[in-house]
């Protein structure tokens, strides 16, 4: 987490990470063209389908608790069988804040840590927790991560959960020697539709798939020139960075949708970056001449565009823009011989229905392919709110994975793997738009398949 004082410092605290790698020196030209980076060697066996030990209840410890952080811990308390034992926080006033919900929901008095930067060190070092969950800004969270797995402690942490390749096979590397996992909180693949297209897909209602699309399509300009929140520090990943900064919600799904680690895998990816002009015109039109972020020189092209092909053949379109006006779009889209999904709105085309040769809505299907999760939790999950219930659905799913003792939805792997697009992207846009191949985290275990909230 950045004190106020280091977010002001971002550059400064930038460095303090390259111990963690940037742009790798290992990234070389391979014999079929394409840039590629090496493969760590282990001797630590995989994370894959290992499942959690059985917990009667879980002991819960959070790290950053502003916006996200919070939204997250009130879905958590909603949650039958957690408790909170511990929040961390630079700003002291927040700590109070989560600790009055966790006393609000029966469960006591949480121990509270916000002396400095690195107090979360000491709430990983607790023997009462099983499960540390991270909201904080992206450049924490693999330090974060690793204290936590150090400490003996499954973790969770938000999305990106990593900027570098040397992030993710640090994750890896840790996940695996540790026999923890470290999961990432792709909360975009518990939604609603997002579930439902997933029992279609499995089904076979869209036939043998070969394409799907995924994006961040949100307009966060007013967000990130703003005094506080996201304002304090995501703006500076727009400083030093061209490809795409935030790749997950669009390709969770999608990655679910198509096996990937489950018997496929992305291969590898082209990226183009567009100019950047669309933070520079926003802040014209809204700062006044003398604000020190009218001196600010963004690198970040305003759109990313990106190909992945898959081992399978497959290939997924990915796209990120958070600097220019439209509407939110994460275009969540799955096709395959008999049939397309396309998601902003939700619709669904088979090859030969009644309707003809157009769009129709996912109602007439909801009764067959609503999955599980919603159709019992769905009500209180929207009652309980974040991002229309997902949230609540992501939370319930991963504390009835350490109840039950079953393996996690999503585990090392995936959260390496959906991070990976982030700097390969800005390998690839470095390198004029050359292909880049994805690492294999998985040391060839993609091949085994595996199910996603039990489809």
């Amino acid at each position: 987490m950045l004190t106020r004082r280091g977010l002001l410092k971002s550059a400064a605290i930038a460095g303090a990470t390259a111990g963690l790698g940037g742009l790798s020196s290992a990234v070389a030209l391979g014999e079929d063209g394409r840039w590629e980076t090496a493969i760590p060697a282990t001797t630590d066996a995989t994370m894959v389908g290992v499942p959690f030990e059985r917990h009667e209840k879980v002991r819960l410890g959070v790290i950053g608790v502003g916006g996200r952080g919070t939204g997250v811990l009130s879905n958590f308390l909603a949650v039958p069988g957690v408790e909170v034992k511990a929040v961390c926080d630079v700003v002291p006033e927040r700590t109070a804040r989560a600790a009055k919900m966790v006393e609000r929901a029966g469960q006591g008095t949480p121990a509270e840590y916000h002396s400095g930067d690195h107090d979360y060190e000491n709430l990983c070092k607790r023997d009462d927790l099983d499960l540390i969950y991270i909201a904080t800004p992206w450049i924490w969270h693999v330090r974060m991560v690793l204290s936590s797995l150090k400490n003996g402690h499954h973790t969770a942490t938000e999305v990106p959960a990593a900027r570098t390749l040397d992030e993710c096979w640090a994750m890896v590397n840790n996940s695996e020697k540790t026999r923890r996992h470290a999961m990432m909180f792709e909360n975009c693949c518990y939604g609603e539709t997002e579930l439902m297209v997933l029992r279609m897909v499995k089904a076979g209602l869209l036939g043998e798939l070969t394409h799907g699309s995924g994006a961040y399509n949100h307009d966060l300009r007013g967000e990130l020139f703003s005094n506080g929140g996201e304002g304090l520090w995501r703006r500076f990943e727009h400083l030093d960075r061209n490809g795409n900064l935030y790749p997950t919600h669009g390709l969770g799904p999608v990655a679910n949708y198509l096996d990937c680690n489950r018997g496929d895998r992305f291969d590898y990816m082209v990226s183009m970056s567009s100019q950047s002009v669309g933070l520079q015109a926003w802040r014209e039109q809204h700062l006044q001449p003398d604000d020190p972020k009218m001196k600010e020189v963004y690198h970040c092209g305003d759109q990313s565009t990106s190909l992945i092909k898959t081992a399978k053949g497959r290939i997924i379109t990915l796209e990120h823009n958070v600097s220019e006006p439209h509407p939110y779009d994460r275009i969540n889209l799955i096709a395959g011989t008999k049939g397309m999904f396309r998601d902003y709105p939700a619709r669904l085309y088979i090859d030969g229905q009644k309707e003809g040769e157009q769009f129709v809505g996912l109602d007439g299907y909801k009764a067959d392919f609503e999955h599980e999760l919603w159709s019992s939790k769905g009500e209180l999950a929207r009652k309980s709110g974040g991002h229309g219930g997902m949230d609540y659905i992501m939370c319930w799913r991963v504390i009835q994975c350490m109840r039950e003792g079953i393996a996690p939805d999503f585990d090392v792997y995936d959260a390496a793997a959906w991070s990976a697009p982030g700097p390969l992207s800005e390998i690839s846009v470095a390198k004029g738009s050359a292909p880049v191949k994805f690492p294999d985290f998985t040391r060839g275990n993609w091949h085994t398949a595996r199910k996603f909230a039990g489809v």
